[in-house]
């Protein structure tokens, strides 16, 4: 599965652990993405939407 948004395109950032000795390592911070149903130029498709796209979205029903 491909995580990144389908309408914003948000995806994975990446950065360092810190451990408390301030040795560091690499780790990832993953989107929040939900398979949706959601209509795309008049067409209806099942794809990965973001919670805040999401949000947004019941917002403006």
């Amino acid at each position: 599965m491909s995580r990144v948004c389908a309408i914003c395109g948000k995806g994975q950032m990446t950065g360092h652990k810190v451990s408390h000795s301030n040795r560091k390592s690499n780790r990832a911070w993953k989107v929040n993405v939900q398979k949706v149903k959601i209509e795309i130029d008049g067409k209806q498709s099942s794809q990965y939407v973001c919670t805040r796209c999401l949000r947004t979205a019941n917002k403006n029903d």
